[in-house]
């Protein structure tokens, strides 16, 4: 949920865009935090991008690399529909008898 409000607090300071970046086991993590913000919290909000790749690192006592993974996903607030301008209500007389 500490995620889910930073996105919150973006969008809220005027954000027009928000990217959530994650490597390795965390990917899914980013995932939900996406879903959440946008299903419950935020409407007009949309995955705008989402982009994956991998890293190699090099882990020193073992004398190797290892890959993992990366993902980016950008959410982003969709412009408003115009609203319709409603009509003017027909002001209605009573006729005195």
């Amino acid at each position: 949920m500490n995620y889910v409000l930073a996105i919150i607090t973006g969008f809220n300071a005027g954000a027009e865009e928000v990217t959530l970046k994650a490597r390795g086991r965390a990917t899914s993590r980013a995932v939900d935090v996406a879903e959440v913000a946008r299903r419950r919290f935020l409407e007009g909000v949309e995955i705008g991008k989402i982009e994956i790749g991998s890293e190699e690192i090099s882990i020193e006592e073992e004398n190797r690399t290892r890959n993992v993974s990366t993902m980016e996903i950008t959410l982003t607030r969709s412009k408003p529909k115009p609203k319709a301008k409603a009509k003017p209500k027909r002001s209605q007389k009573k006729k005195k008898e």
